[in-house]
């Protein structure tokens, strides 16, 4: 890439490339997953511009199933997370444990969450309340997490792909304003067409 008169010239060839190992993501996770071209290219989309994706759709249309399958084909570190309500904020960020060294003496170790991974699948995100959602908006934003007095960076590339049951079944929370402002990509999955 070069610059002239501040406009930005992509190399065709590196253009292409891109295009070709796009096709290739595309073939290899097709393997796993069928139809859902649209949802496909838009995740990568959101991938490849930095941004986290919110998917919709009732269970059973393998929500899951295509993010980690994406995860393995882009060779990303991948964590699932499955959002109940009983699940706490440390239970994703991750605590500080208190432990005995080999002198006697106790210290305090950082033991990490499943966000310390590239891409976290944050599955049924609206089953969880607030409290616990809301212990992603740093992480999402800033790719960092503060535990106690401490910040810890996470790993780059770093990607939240998360799946949300419709609002109208029991048991759900509303995701508030502030988190799905966090999502570049709202998508709804629905079944394949008949053809595929």
């Amino acid at each position: 890439m070069t610059m002239s008169d501040g406009e930005l010239i992509v190399d065709r060839r590196e253009f292409e490339e891109l295009g070709a190992k796009v096709c290739r993501v595309r073939e290899e996770v097709g393997k796993v997953i069928v139809g859902q071209r649209e949802v496909m290219d838009r995740l990568l989309m959101g991938i490849f511009s930095g941004g986290h994706c919110l998917m919709m759709g009732v269970p059973g249309l393998a929500k899951t199933l295509m993010v980690s399958t994406l995860s393995q084909v882009l060779d990303l570190k991948f964590k699932r997370i499955q959002f109940t309500p009983d699940l706490m904020p440390s239970d994703i960020t991750g605590s500080e444990i208190l432990e005995s060294r080999a002198d006697g003496s106790k210290a305090f170790r950082f033991v990490e969450g499943p966000l310390f991974a590239n891409m976290i699948l944050a599955d049924e995100i609206n089953r969880t309340p607030p409290k616990t959602q809301a212990a992603l908006l740093e992480a999402m934003q800033e790719h960092r997490i503060t535990v106690g007095n401490k910040t810890y960076r996470l790993a780059e590339p770093f990607f939240v792909l998360a799946t949300q049951n419709p609002i109208e079944q029991e048991g759900t929370y509303p995701l508030p304003e502030a988190q799905q402002d966090r999502f570049m990509f709202f998508l709804w999955v629905d079944y394949p067409e008949e053809d595929e």
